[in-house]
């Protein structure tokens, strides 16, 4: 019955990351320079434990979903995927001395600052790297490109930050 629960929680999860981000997130630009991706919060909070392969079919299917609606040919898929494909290797990269528990989740409160933001600024670069580059098809106007991937991961940062501070619980003391 867990495992129905936990599979019933992850698609809630998708359905409302990806709700969000097409009713209301994706209306937000700034100065035609930032665009907040709201919808990798699913994909960067999605449990640690979570085997690789699925996590390559959930973001191609987050990917898919959005490029479905914004008519953007592959872009969001392609970035989601490779987004996916880099998770454990950031992960691994960011493992604590002791290893991770089976009970740790990608969270701020449990994880800390410093390995939060590491690994946010790290998925959150790559893939929107990805996903301008992409979009532009060539170098010719790399600076412009440059300054939307960074605005975009700024932007994209901080609203994830703000729903991890918000919706995801606190750690409490350890017994």
């Amino acid at each position: 019955m867990s495992g129905l629960r936990f599979i019933f929680l992850q698609v809630l999860r998708f359905v409302l990351y990806a709700g969000v981000h097409v009713l209301l997130i994706s209306r937000l630009v700034l100065f035609d320079l930032g665009w907040c991706f709201f919808y990798l919060g699913f994909l960067l909070f999605l449990p640690i434990t979570t085997p690789i392969v699925v996590q390559l079919l959930l973001s191609f299917a987050m990917g898919l979903t959005m490029d479905i609606f914004y008519d953007t040919g592959g872009l969001h898929a392609a970035a989601a995927v490779l987004l996916g494909f880099l998770r454990p290797w950031v992960l691994r990269l960011l493992t604590p001395r002791d290893g991770y528990d089976s009970a740790d989740a990608v969270n701020v409160h449990q994880m800390g600052w410093q390995w939060f933001g590491v690994y946010m600024t790290l998925l959150v670069v790559l893939h929107h790297a990805a996903f301008f580059l992409l979009e532009l098809g060539s170098f010719r106007y790399f600076g412009t490109t440059l300054g939307k991937m960074l605005v975009s991961a700024l932007f994209t940062s901080l609203a994830l930050l703000i729903v991890q501070l918000l919706f995801f619980p606190v750690r409490r003391g350890r017994s």
